[in-house]
């Protein structure tokens, strides 16, 4: 629900000890400095004042948008601007017999995170029949295959890494003993020139996500075809070297960018986001936690500047 009002940008009334994420590069939701509770009523002689992460008084500029009653919206947010926001409303009471004046002050903390969806890729597998585990035809299956696949998506800008195959003999019940390449591969959205496919977006997470989806898509439908070739097929007698039905198996595996990390205990109104990495942890890599660094002091920091790596955990 979180997530939704910023993504909406929606009116946020303070609540206490509340987290608010915003997507890089966005605009916070509109933070209302007062509750509820006094904005039903009439208010004599208001004032307002924000303090940002740096515990620096803020005033209006291109990025910081801050109204009279008090309204703050920060503009094309970005990692250092993530931490603690504090708005201070004073007030008076006067009493209308006596004219006395009672100046009254409200704080409201808000926690504010930059985040960026996680990019995605996919781990797959699939099997196919062989009629040895020796022999020069298995390492040409396999590059066969791995162009065809590398092809299928070309113009996503996704290709196939890391790939591997071993050979196993199987035993089926009423077939004896056959042999299987069982293949691993992953497909990634970040084959050379991927950048041309951000229309000149600053983060095209949301880009080459849809991509790496639509390629997995497809392999998963030329996997498809492969067994329904030999199912429909008149002649029952199989190539020695053909797809093993039922073999395809596919995982979403997600990464965060460096400075960024998921941590779902600690950020569960945005736990499959990759939240970015608080002060005292750092990410340098396409991990998916913050690990500790206790000599970090900002927000979304990439390395540790002392040997203190040591300790992990998730933030």
């Amino acid at each position: 629900v979180m997530r939704a009002w910023v993504l909406f940008s929606a009116v946020l009334w303070y609540l206490a000890g509340v987290k608010i994420y915003v997507k890089l590069h966005q605009d916070t939701p509109v933070l209302i400095c007062m509750d509820v509770k006094h904005a039903k009523k009439e208010i004599v002689d208001p004032t307002y004042m924000w303090i940002g992460p740096n515990e620096n008084t803020l005033t209006g500029n291109h990025r910081l948008n801050i109204t009279q009653t008090g309204e703050l919206i920060v503009k094309d947010f970005v990692e250092p601007l993530s931490g603690l926001y504090t708005c201070t409303f004073s007030y008076k009471t006067v009493k209308a017999e006596t004219q006395e004046e009672k100046i009254v002050k409200k704080r409201y903390d808000f926690l504010i995170f930059a985040y960026r969806e996680p990019d995605y890729s996919y781990q797959m597998a699939v099997r196919f029949t062989t009629k040895s585990c020796a022999g020069s035809y298995n390492d040409l299956l396999f590059r066969v295959l791995r162009k065809i696949l590398d092809n299928l998506m070309s113009d996503l800008s996704c290709h196939v890494i890391e790939p591997s195959y071993k050979c196993h003999s199987v035993e089926i019940p009423e077939h004896g003993l056959v042999h299987e390449l069982f293949i691993a591969f992953q497909v990634n959205p970040f084959a050379p020139g991927w950048r041309g496919t951000c229309n000149q977006t600053v983060d095209c997470e949301d880009i080459t996500n849809h991509n790496v989806l639509q390629a997995r898509n497809r392999i998963e439908e030329f996997f498809r075809s492969q067994a329904d070739i030999f199912s429909h097929s008149f002649n029952k007698t199989l190539p020695a070297m053909h797809f093993v039905n039922h073999s395809f198996q596919v995982e979403r595996l997600d990464t965060c960018r460096p400075g960024f990390g998921k941590n779902e205990g600690l950020h569960s109104n945005c736990a499959s986001c990759c939240v970015v990495c608080s002060p005292g942890t750092f990410s340098p890599d396409v991990a998916v936690i913050c690990q500790s660094c206790i000599s970090i002091h900002v927000y979304g920091a990439k390395s540790c500047p002392t040997s203190n790596k040591n300790q992990q955990y998730k933030d």
